[in-house]
């Protein structure tokens, strides 16, 4: 076999290993990704808690890079303190080696096991969790059998001088080895995998511990990169301080781990004479090094990050609120007239996520339902903004009209978020998988859905009216478009309850997802009503 065919059997291996990681931490975020950001996020009250958290949650998902994005939308949203946040970074760097170690061993014998329990389950299994972890499984088979193909590949070539010409300069030079390996890491978002591949060269001879240990330094450095580029979108990096502190602390430990490689590396490898085992170790050491040095002076750390990363508001960012005066508070009328105004920018929102819902479902483009995903972003942070707002009134300075007011303001906005929560969870899933797998509507079904969410929109708008004037007479009309849409649905599952009656073809797909939507837009509209005439209705008693 020429050597050019065996760097493409090599580059083969290398991508099964990387898909092998993709499909664990998918599987692993499908089938508990809400418990463990729940986890999480309760974990983080102080900085020893937080670290196991953030150990256990990787450790669960494999990659550092999740948790870090988790961690630093919880710390951006001002939910979690920068210092336990910081804190659950250290333990998520500790927690993405365990599987390393757990590799290092030799357990390649075991990876049809791993596919065979995984596939049963993916085409056996009844529920929806249990699909997802055969996909861990599978996943864990296909990266032993990469590892396994990996070191097949390397053993006749060991001493190839083609090879050796290709790795000379990474043995040599431990600075280029630390930013090649920061850099493939980045690229393939997993240091888990990079490790792994050091690992099995090591393991060969293909590489020496001392060029495989500056390898390692660098996944760990390029491990750090991606949370900081795709971190929380927008100008403000006080929303990146998070995956700024921890780029930071693994450039201090990579620097100091090349200034002591030289020390190292002899006295590593008369411990361990496993070259696999000694190059997990590292990644292990490093980590936990790290964490012990830096866990103690977290809160100093975090004051610099704070002061070198202060929060800068944008005027144009129109998650913002504009018409919440701090000094209206000394006039209560006055600033319940700013909030219920500040109120109606949700509305804008809304119905700006129901444009963008429409757009998802009759068209082609997937970047729609992105997009309206991140304006329930911003509809979430008003709704935070209004109700912090409300909260520091003085209570001795309001009149039972006003205390009235403040509840029809609150059942309002937290409607329209829990409207805007029906449309990110539910409906934009729904267009996303409509999109993926390539279902289109038929032309009634399309014109029922395009009805619908006229409907919504409309009953929207009328919402935010009855809001602002209390009108009993558009309160009642409101109420009743909860009929109109039961109506809707009801039509629809008739209709395709008639069709399978019929024994036609079953358009399973079309109809199921159809009947989904319906319901779903029957929950939002449920809640434009709550949200405006049931307080007019019940104060007119």
């Amino acid at each position: 076999m020429s050597f050019s065919l065996t760097l493409i059997d090599l580059a083969g291996a290398i991508a099964l290993l990387l898909w092998g990681v993709h499909m664990v931490q998918s599987g692993i975020q499908r089938a508990f990704g809400a418990e463990l950001r729940r986890t999480l996020g309760a974990a983080l009250g102080d900085r020893l808690r937080a670290f196991m958290a953030g150990l256990g949650v990787t450790a669960a998902l494999q990659s550092s890079t999740a948790t870090g994005l988790i961690v630093a939308s919880f710390a951006a949203e001002g939910l979690v303190e920068l210092m336990p946040a910081l804190s659950a970074m250290l333990g998520a760097n500790v927690g993405t080696t365990l599987i390393v170690q757990a590799f290092s061993f030799n357990v390649a014998q075991i990876a049809p096991l791993f596919i065979l329990i995984g596939v049963t389950m993916f085409r056996r299994g009844q529920q929806t969790r249990t699909r997802d972890l055969g996909r861990v499984g599978i996943g864990l088979g296909l990266m032993l059998f990469a590892l396994r193909q990996l070191l097949t590949l390397i053993t006749p070539f060991e001493d190839v001088p083609s090879l050796r010409l290709l790795l000379g300069e990474i043995t040599t030079d431990p600075m280029v080895a630390v930013l090649l390996a920061a850099m493939l890491t980045w690229a393939a978002h997993s240091s888990v995998a990079v490790v792994l591949l050091v690992m099995s060269f090591a393991a060969k001879g293909v590489v020496p511990p001392h060029a495989a240990f500056a390898l390692v330094l660098g996944a760990n450095l390029g491990s750090a990169i991606n949370p900081v580029l795709e971190g929380v979108a927008g100008s403000d990096w006080s929303n990146r301080r998070v995956a700024v502190g921890n780029l930071l602390n693994r450039v201090i430990g990579v620097v100091a781990g090349l200034m002591l490689l030289d020390l190292l590396s002899p006295w590593l490898v008369t411990i361990d004479p496993d070259n696999a085992r000694v190059v997990a170790d590292f990644h292990t050491g490093f980590n936990v090094v790290l964490a012990v040095l830096f866990l103690p002076v977290l809160r100093p750390f975090a004051a610099l990050l704070v002061r070198f990363l202060p929060s800068r508001v944008d005027a144009a960012d129109p998650s913002q609120p504009r018409y919440l005066d701090a000094a209206a508070r000394e006039t209560p009328t006055i600033a319940l007239a700013a909030a219920a105004r500040e109120a109606l920018r949700m509305v804008d929102v809304l119905e700006a996520m129901l444009q963008g819902v429409t757009t998802a479902l009759r068209g082609t483009d997937r970047n729609a339902v992105g997009e309206t995903r991140r304006l329930d972003d911003m509809l979430d942070r008003l709704n935070t903004a209004i109700k912090e707002y409300i909260v520091g009134l003085d209570s001795d300075d309001l009149s039972e009209a006003d205390t009235r007011r403040i509840s029809e303001i609150l059942t309002f906005t937290t409607n329209l978020e829990h409207a805007g929560d029906v449309i990110e969870r539910n409906v934009l899933s729904g267009a996303a998988k409509r999109l993926k797998r390539g279902v289109s509507f038929p032309v009634d079904v399309q014109a029922a859905l395009d009805e619908a969410m006229l409907r919504l929109g409309r009953n929207l708008r009328a919402a935010a009216a009855v809001f602002m004037t209390s009108d009993n007479t558009a309160a009642r009309a409101l109420v009743g478009e909860k009929a109109a849409f039961r109506d809707i649905e009801q039509s629809a599952t008739e209709a395709h309850f008639a069709w399978l009656r019929s024994g036609q073809a079953e358009p399973g797909e079309q109809s199921a997802l159809h009947l989904d939507l319906l319901r779903d837009f029957k929950r939002i509209n449920a809640h434009l009503v709550a949200a405006a005439a049931y307080p007019v209705l019940q104060d007119q008693g």
